[in-house]
């Protein structure tokens, strides 16, 4: 019996997790950011709740929906294109975007007039290569005011964070795991978030203990590995916002970045929390995890094997809108941490 009692233990670590807790933060000024899968997930969750999202920080990522619902699409179009595959227009993306917006699957596109973007890619990324990056900056421009648009590119980076938080970070021209690189002293998630909030305190150390481990579970309908999302995720809460006020961001980590894969290595070592810790910023990290075909408890087939967020229609047809899954578990995520403490 104490062997069985156990192994249940080991097969279900989110029950150790505790519940996300309502802290108060602002309703509005909400911002998000993402690297790779991450990256598309940002442009997604920005367009789809624009109306609430105040700004985008896009790391090797491109136009919204740019698979279409189809994996080869985005392994051709959206991540090596070429003349036959090209990564789609701004006249493209449009119609679509104005027709779910009509139904009521995301909010209207004028909501990102007021919407500040920050987009890095690097010369040596040859996983999402630089002509994705430059149909990310033409869907921007349609949308976006000019001033508050920002592109950097950095000639020797390959496809990663660019972190000066990471304990052991790659060598800047790689693209391996963890894929967070140091490339010098440029430290992405500050310049991404200088440009989304505007002046910022200097960085200070990240506090180990306001890095909280959450249940995802209540936040998602049905089993969380369902829709290739893990039963726990993390968030970093500075002491200063416990007592409410604090804006909220959120950090999608990119393909094999999960916990299930590197371990705290994102959550840790991305670099946010230091910023986050000297500018009263809640920052949200939300977990995937990987999934090839069946899972223990699952009865549905799910084929993410390097855990990525869905950008191209493993979890549900409506991945992209309001409706997707992981849209709305993380939606749900952001409306708890608004909760007013003790709710």
């Amino acid at each position: 019996m104490l062997i069985m009692l156990a192994a249940l233990g080991c097969a279900l670590p989110g029950l150790a997790a505790q519940p996300l807790p309502g802290l108060g933060a602002e309703e509005a000024g909400l911002t998000v950011s993402g690297i790779s899968s991450g990256g598309y997930m940002a442009v997604q969750y920005q367009v789809a709740f624009s109306k609430q999202v105040r700004g985008a920080g896009i790391i090797a990522a491109g136009p919204y929906d740019c698979a279409e619902g189809s994996s080869l699409r985005a392994l051709a179009h959206c991540m090596s294109p070429s003349a036959w595959a090209p990564p789609p227009k701004p006249a493209e993306i449009r119609p679509r975007m104005e027709s779910r917006a009509r139904l009521g699957l995301i909010d209207p596109p004028e909501g990102l007039a007021d919407d500040r973007v920050w987009m890095l890619g690097g010369g040596a990324d040859r996983t999402v290569e630089p002509p994705v990056m430059d149909a990310l900056e033409a869907f921007y421009r349609e949308w976006v005011p000019g001033d508050a648009l920002r592109r950097v590119s950095l000639p020797d980076a390959g496809h990663a964070m660019i972190s000066v938080a990471d304990g052991k970070p790659n060598a800047c021209n790689t693209s391996e795991p963890p894929y967070i690189n140091r490339c010098g002293d440029f430290d992405a998630p500050g310049e991404l978030l200088r440009h989304l909030l505007g002046k910022l305190e200097p960085a200070r150390a990240a506090e180990p203990a306001s890095l909280q481990a959450f249940d995802q579970r209540p936040f998602i309908n049905g089993l969380p590995a369902d829709i290739s999302m893990a039963e726990q995720g993390f968030v970093y809460v500075p002491s200063t916002c416990q007592g409410g006020g604090c804006r909220v961001h959120v950090a999608f980590h990119g393909c094999r970045q999960g916990e299930d894969q590197i371990g705290r290595r994102f959550v840790e070592g991305a670099g946010y929390n230091p910023w986050a810790e000297a500018n009263r910023l809640i920052v949200l990290y939300p977990q995937t995890i990987a999934r090839n075909g069946w899972a223990a408890g699952s009865y549905r087939w799910v084929l993410n094997p390097k855990g990525c967020w869905d950008w191209w229609g493993y979890s549900a047809v409506d991945y992209a809108t309001k409706n997707g899954p992981q849209m709305a578990a993380v939606h749900k995520m952001v409306e708890r941490l608004q909760e007013e403490p003790g709710k």
